[in-house]
């Protein structure tokens, strides 16, 4: 069975910092036979205050990805980053950037681009306020999912988690991996990240991969943590402990496709009823 490597990092603002901690997190799970390795949302940098996020944004031509394909190359693995501040063909005109979730495959190729879809506009009072929509452009598709050596991936980010509709259409477009790379918040994260992680797992019988930000990333920040992986069941099989690390799993889908046979629930939908949840451009699987 195929073995996946999620990581849980704390990304601050200093690039090559971050960089040698993602790298060395990269070197171990190669080492240890990880065929996938997944870096959280922020895995680049995570600014103290907007104009330092925006001044620090790179395109996807620049020599942080550049590093990130050597990488890939070096060790041989695909890479799932999760969320890379992306400088786009309109950041002249809008002076906005995208968070973009790159697969790079193991010759350093990017095979897939998601552009966050959902952004992340929330007030807690006396707790969290963001506006990620004050600096980043919304993506406008659903990117259909990318077979790898674990299975077909569908690429999320983070506040999509909250979204079911979005795995939903992966799903009928015939993911059997979702993948939620993140920087939840401790208010946050402590309510919803498990049960919502193993709620989409259920309602889709995938795998789901969360890669997550960590502890304090600045003064201004700190971050829940908890990667994990959920099994097609709900189950939790694997769950980073508290600071900078790996946890692993093995992607059984000889197990999602049982569940999937003994309970089909996709089969059971009534889109005469409510519509089918899908999205443009996904051909659906049989």
């Amino acid at each position: 069975k195929p073995l996946v490597a999620v990581g849980q990092v704390t990304s601050t603002p200093d690039k090559e910092l971050n960089f040698a901690v993602c790298a060395g997190l990269v070197r171990e799970a190669a080492h240890r036979g990880a065929c996938l390795v997944f870096l959280p949302e922020g895995f680049d940098y995570i600014g103290s205050n907007t104009a330092q996020t925006l001044s620090l944004a790179e395109g996807l031509d620049g020599d942080l990805m550049g590093r990130y394909a050597e990488l890939a190359k070096e060790y041989g693995v695909w890479l799932s980053l999760g969320g890379f501040h992306e400088r786009s063909h309109d950041w002249p005109t809008t002076q906005r950037i995208y968070n973009c979730h790159v697969l790079l495959d193991p010759a350093g190729n990017i095979v897939a681009t998601y552009r966050k879809t959902h952004l992340c506009d929330v007030e807690l009072e006396g707790r969290v306020t963001m506006k990620e929509s004050s600096f980043t452009n919304p993506g406008t598709e659903i990117v259909a999912p990318i077979s790898t050596p674990a299975g077909k991936l569908g690429l999320s980010i983070c506040y999509d988690l909250r979204f079911p509709e979005i795995s939903l259409a992966l799903r009928h477009a015939g993911a059997e991996i979702l993948t939620y790379p993140s920087a939840f918040t401790i208010p946050t994260g402590s309510a919803h990240w498990e049960v919502l992680l193993r709620a989409r797992a259920i309602e889709s019988q995938c795998y789901v991969v969360a890669a997550a930000q960590t502890g304090k990333n600045h003064e201004h920040r700190t971050s829940y943590g908890h990667a994990l992986v959920v099994d097609p069941w709900g189950a939790v099989v694997a769950q980073c402990h508290e600071g900078i690390g790996l946890c692993y799993a093995e992607i059984d889908l000889d197990y999602l496709h049982r569940i999937r046979q003994e309970i089909p629930v996709h089969s059971h939908r009534r889109p005469d009823l409510y519509g089918t949840v899908a999205a443009t451009g996904l051909a659906p699987v049989p």
